[in-house]
């Protein structure tokens, strides 16, 4: 089993999916030693377990570290974790669910549909601007800025403000501590891009108490329920969480799945844009794997995984089980009408971003088949090391 499952080998990383099939018919959990989990490829137990009160994205709500069976993380790494454990994605009940009520009003039908002209303005700006050069790299050029702009507009973060240009690359460094087993050299940079980034932004939140606006920051400060309201930690985690967790998957799913089609010279109907885009997030999947703490014993498949174990919950494989999307699962089928993918997740922390990142996915590949029905691939594109949020350094396009 370790032969074949290497998420730090880069053929493995360049294609996981050979791999995953092996897993799927060798069992429906398996003991990895190198990383201490146990990995989940069924997509039947990964929906499952991710509706299962018995797993947990942290274990801190009921247990202590000692209780738990694991060592409490260095002190040098602590910046990383109090801006981590204090986010959305990384809380239970009850605090999970008092800042997902009052997070989830930014993310209304009616507030996702006021920001379609903004999306589809910069999508086809940014689209444009490719065309005009005549090519370019993908990811710099269309897929990081959109989703970016998108997430600091809603927040309210100034386009005049220094710090905007370093979202993404803040972003990036925080989200190298997801990946399996990261480095100290990670971890560092992990600790600066925490510290700067909460820095900035409790000094926005002070701005805007003394001058609040429409954006969201301001809703957050200004939320009149005390049960609802956040603390100064809570809302600083959250506003990093929504940029990190609100880009990424799009950025990875517009560059993956071009990629695809251009490396398959397959198109998609334009009339049918959206049955598309959601073949392209099951197909090849931006977030290959998800994690969770067995918070009491479980049992899969026949096996007993105890209380203080950790789960991998293998995404990418379980949107290619053929046991659920049938003999074509390893097939992209554009019109694909039965599509329960897992790419968004499922149960409490289901992301809240789904139907923002949908938009933006559907209104960059509208706009690429409008203005580039030639696009063509200029270069190979090149696998960044990580395997957890599994993306391409750029994607070198001809126009």
């Amino acid at each position: 089993m370790d032969a074949s499952f290497d998420p730090w080998s880069p053929e493995f990383v360049a294609d996981p999916y050979p791999a995953y099939a092996e897993l799927r018919a060798a069992g429906r959990a398996h003991w990895y030693g190198r990383t201490r989990q146990w990995l989940i490829p069924h997509y039947e137990d990964v929906s499952a377990l991710l509706r299962d009160r018995r797993l947990g994205r942290t274990y801190t709500h009921r247990f202590t570290h000692e209780e738990f069976g694991r060592e409490a993380p260095p002190a040098a790494h602590e910046p990383f974790h109090t801006l981590n454990d204090h986010g959305l994605l990384d809380l239970e009940a009850a605090d999970h669910t008092r800042i997902r009520r009052l997070v989830s009003k930014a993310f209304t039908p009616r507030t996702v549909e006021n920001l379609a002209p903004t999306v589809r303005r910069l999508a086809t700006e940014l689209v444009g601007g490719l065309v005009e050069r005549g090519g370019g790299d993908l990811l710099a050029d269309v897929a990081e800025p959109l989703p970016v702009a998108v997430i600091a507009e809603m927040l309210g973060i100034p386009e005049e403000d220094e710090e905007r240009r370093m979202l993404r690359p803040w972003s990036a460094d925080i989200c190298g501590m997801f990946e399996l087993k990261p480095s100290e050299e990670t971890a560092r940079r992990a600790v600066r891009a925490s510290i700067e980034f909460s820095d900035y932004l409790r000094e926005l939140i002070e701005r805007r108490r003394k001058e609040p606006g429409d954006d969201l920051i301001s809703g957050l400060i200004a939320a009149h329920d005390e049960s609802d309201r956040l603390t100064e930690q809570e809302m600083i985690s959250t506003c990093v969480l929504l940029l990190n967790a609100g880009h990424e998957a799009t950025v990875n799913t517009t560059v993956n799945g071009w990629w695809t089609l251009l490396r398959e010279g397959v198109r998609p109907d334009p009339e049918k844009l959206s049955t598309a885009v959601e073949e392209l997030l099951r197909y090849d999947t931006p977030l290959q794997m998800f994690e969770r703490w067995v918070l009491d014993d479980i049992e899969v498949g026949g096996v007993v995984i105890p209380r203080g174990s950790e789960v991998a919950l293998l995404f990418g494989s379980a949107n290619r089980d053929p046991a659920r999307f049938g003999p074509t699962a390893d097939v992209l089928d554009l019109t694909r009408a039965d599509n329960p993918h897992i790419t968004f997740g499922a149960g409490i922390h289901y992301c809240l971003g789904a139907p923002l990142a949908r938009l933006e996915l559907t209104a960059v590949s509208g706009e690429l088949l409008r203005q580039a029905p030639g696009l063509r691939l200029a270069a190979e594109p090149r696998w960044k090391p990580g395997y957890v949020i599994r993306g391409v350094h750029e994607l070198l396009v001809e126009v």
